[in-house]
């Protein structure tokens, strides 16, 4: 059992504070981490966000706030503005009934004359991004020669995102005699190599919580090209249409990308990554909390610190490649008792982490075969059908007179329900050619009686085009177990006789743009990706000749070419013509 708050030897004040939170007894990270630090011990706390930590440190540090002492006696360091914000809000709870604690926020973003006035009221207690924490140290409006406690919060991110620097020349402008702790989700070689450096015989506590994390969350994954993911997310989020998600990336370029290629499509989404101004994270924080915004796409950096309850599931728009981030992620949702989905997909090269992620957390995820465009227009069919039926359920308000007038007009009960549902509709959608990637016959995840062919299910005529039987015919195709868009694209010289095309339903296209225009394979590939949300998969050889280049194309793309059609290039207006099969 871990210490009921009301034995902990602290001030009266914290306990009234806490016990007005509702709050009795400590989390595991509290329990171990609060006597040691209330003995003035230097620490490395490892634990995941919602389980408390901020309380960690921040109760043995009231314990040493001097209130007659008006100089700065303890600093806490967090990676970004919202965990900065977050943190600070906790401290306030706690020094609810002791006002002769005072305590200030620093962070980029915001105005450096509202923070000389705050600095100016001389608090015992700062919360500081590190940037900014340098600024004004460097200024002199901080001065950390009375400093007691130094916390580092979410260090391991604080060394990924490149503070090192700035945290190294703060542990040595602060006095040696301080108390240091650092507290992160996961403890990687750097993070020991500082607290060599700069902590005291660190006690160093592990909170093990992954299997008690994940226990109540569904954990799903899809097996997905890497180049297909983004028509895969359409797919799912119209299979699952969450009312609030958070889809995480790896890499900022994959959230823009993201973020564009679903704001293209009308999905209520944007972007949160470290590189966006701090109004900007501001906009979209502000639209995501008040569910404004559906779909929050971000980096496990800008993620961190953000206190969000009602996310519904999270979406591994590429799987983490530390266990620990993996259980960080999904952590967002099942939050407050409530249940919790997380989606994973997982691409070939990365089926090897997935089988490590599943050794970590001690548990299995579910593969889910991808969702065919009939089950996903039925899907959607179902919950306009519910929703339907709420409403009639719920309808207390009375429409005889219109309904009389229209019976007067000659129209029938039938008429007049089929043209309001048609307002209210969802209408059928349509989807890109997609397929999983082929299995090996001893990979773990692949199971032979799971495929819909072989258990004689129905199967998805856009998920398996031509391409299946022409990649088997093609003398030219990739060789055995290559992937027809991980190969080259192919480039012939004027000189070479002209491609005869591919055989079957594939088409030819001309576009009035060569050599001589620099253009080469891989930037038409690129520009078609950009321009036209055309993907390489559906195009075949690329022939490239000084003044022109023939390309083949899938047919279900090719009313994508309009996107680009007339649109410059270097300069020149482009102009694509369908040849049609040679």
């Amino acid at each position: 059992m871990n210490i009921l708050f009301s034995d902990l030897q602290i001030l009266q004040e914290t306990k009234t504070a806490i016990e007005a939170l509702g709050l009795v007894e400590t989390t595991s990270i509290q329990h171990h981490a609060i006597p040691k630090m209330l003995e003035k011990r230097d620490l490395i706390g490892q634990a995941q966000t919602g389980t408390g930590k901020t309380f960690a440190f921040a109760i043995p540090i009231l314990e040493q706030i001097d209130t007659e002492d008006k100089n700065i006696q303890a600093l806490v360091i967090c990676p970004t503005r919202e965990l900065t914000l977050q943190v600070y809000k906790e401290f306030l709870k706690l020094i609810k009934f002791n006002k002769a604690v005072k305590i200030t926020s620093i962070y980029g973003g915001e105005s450096y004359n509202k923070q000389f006035k705050a600095l100016a009221e001389h608090p015992q207690i700062v919360v500081a991004t590190p940037g900014r924490a340098i600024d004004h140290l460097e200024r002199g409006t901080l001065n950390f020669s009375s400093l007691k406690v130094l916390v580092m919060d979410e260090a391991d991110e604080m060394l990924k995102m490149g503070f090192q620097e700035d945290l190294e020349k703060l542990l040595k402008d602060t006095p040696s005699t301080r108390q240091t702790a650092l507290f992160s989700a996961t403890i990687p070689p750097f993070i020991k190599k500082v607290a060599e450096k700069y902590l005291k015989n660190p006690e160093i506590i592990k909170i093990e919580t992954p299997t008690v994390t994940v226990s109540k969350i569904d954990q799903f994954y899809y097996n997905v090209k890497k180049s297909d993911r983004d028509q895969l997310m359409l797919r799912l989020l119209d299979f699952y249409e969450p009312i609030s998600a958070i889809i995480f990336a790896n890499t900022k370029i994959d959230v823009d990308n993201l973020s564009a290629f679903l704001q293209k499509h009308n999905y209520e989404a944007d972007a949160l990554h470290g590189d966006l101004k701090q109004s900007q994270r501001d906009y979209v924080m502000g639209r995501f909390r008040s569910k404004r915004l559906k779909y929050l796409i971000a980096t496990d950096v800008a993620a961190r610190g953000l206190d969000i309850s009602h996310v519904d599931m999270i979406i591994n728009y590429e799987i983490p490649f530390e266990d620990e981030l993996y259980v960080h992620r999904i952590g967002r949702t099942g939050r407050a008792g409530k249940a919790g989905v997380s989606i994973s997909l997982v691409y070939p090269s990365m089926r090897g982490k997935l089988q490590m992620i599943e050794r970590y957390i001690k548990a299995k995820l579910t593969e889910r075969e991808i969702p065919t465009e009939e089950e996903i227009n039925q899907r959607r069919e179902q919950r306009n059908y519910a929703q339907i039926l709420d409403m009639v359920v719920k309808n207390e308000v009375n429409y005889d007179e219109i309904i009389g007038k229209l019976h007067e007009d000659g129209f029938e009960d039938h008429d007049i329900i089929s043209a309001l549902l048609s307002k209210v509709m969802v209408e059928k959608k349509t989807y890109d050619h997609l397929e999983a990637p082929a299995k090996k016959r001893n990979d773990a995840y692949s199971d032979p009686r799971s495929s819909r062919d072989s258990r004689g299910g129905k199967s998805d005529s856009r998920s398996r085009g031509p391409r299946d039987s022409r990649d088997s015919r093609d003398s030219r195709g990739p060789k055995s177990g290559e992937s027809r868009e991980n190969r080259p694209a192919r480039t012939f010289d004027s000189s070479e006789p002209r491609s005869r095309g591919i055989e079957g339903p594939y088409k030819n296209a001309m576009i009035n743009l060569g050599k001589q225009d620099g253009l080469r394979p891989v930037a038409l590939l690129d520009y078609l990706k950009k321009n036209a949300d055309l993907f390489p998969k559906n195009i075949g050889d690329i022939t490239i000749y000084p003044q022109e280049t023939e390309f083949q194309i899938h047919p279900a793309a090719i009313k994508r070419l309009d996107e680009v059609n007339n649109k410059l290039f270097n300069g020149k207006k482009i102009k694509i013509t369908i040849l049609g099969n040679k």
